[in-house]
């Protein structure tokens, strides 16, 4: 196939798949003329490097975990510890929401004098919220293991 062919099948410009080739992580067979040409399986390679983008690996991620065939390689601790920190994000995002469903339900007169609001403002003040995000264990309420 040649690049204009992978291009249209799977949906990633021809940039990308040059960028991909210089990257190591996907690799052509040749040229004839001046269009790259590759093997049917760079579409499967194409949808691990997808499947690693949407997991938020990086690129370098990705291409540790394919061989030099260019199948998958899995790094399961590395996919393991990935997995964790996307865990970790849901539940900081979920307790954000919570504040933010709460904020806009709140019968307090004002939200400066509602304390749930509050105290999701003194978490986001602190940077526990950052730090959560970063895998660290700390709530809104600004505490270690406490939920919103």
């Amino acid at each position: 196939m040649d690049i204009a062919e992978v291009a249209g099948r799977s949906g990633v410009p021809a940039s990308t798949l040059r960028y991909y080739e210089r990257k190591g992580l996907i690799a052509s067979t040749g040229r004839q003329g001046l269009r790259r040409q590759f093997n049917p399986e760079v579409l499967d390679q194409l949808a691990l490097i997808a499947l690693g983008q949407a997991a938020g690996l990086s690129l370098d991620e990705i291409g540790s975990m394919l061989s030099p065939s260019g199948g998958p390689a899995i790094n399961r601790q590395l996919l393991s510890s990935k997995a964790d920190e996307i865990n970790r994000t849901i539940a900081q995002l979920r307790a954000v929401s919570r504040g933010l469903r709460h904020a806009a339900a709140c019968r307090a007169p004002s939200h400066a004098e509602c304390p749930t609001f509050r105290r999701l403002l003194k978490a986001a003040a602190s940077g526990a919220l950052e730090s959560r995000r970063q895998g660290k264990d700390i709530g809104p309420t600004g505490k270690r293991g406490k939920k919103a």
